[in-house]
């Protein structure tokens, strides 16, 4: 596998929490910063050395309602 694919969102309690798409992995944190390296640890745990992808990539959707 060559890419893992996070899909990011604000949490609603506050901080960021992250999603593979097609894999069991889930983790959040307090700031961004610190979930890019929830996300490179989890993924770490979860692959073992040889399965495991080269590229991460965090897509990170954000969610706004404005009055119109």
């Amino acid at each position: 596998m060559s890419e893992i694919v996070f899909l990011v969102e604000d949490a609603p309690e506050g901080g960021v929490l992250a999603r593979a798409l097609g894999h069991s992995i889930f983790t959040e944190a307090d700031t961004y910063d610190e979930l890019r390296d929830s996300v490179r640890d989890a993924v770490l745990c979860h692959f073992g050395e040889h399965d495991r992808p080269s590229v991460i990539r965090l897509h990170y959707v954000k969610d706004e309602v404005l009055a119109a």
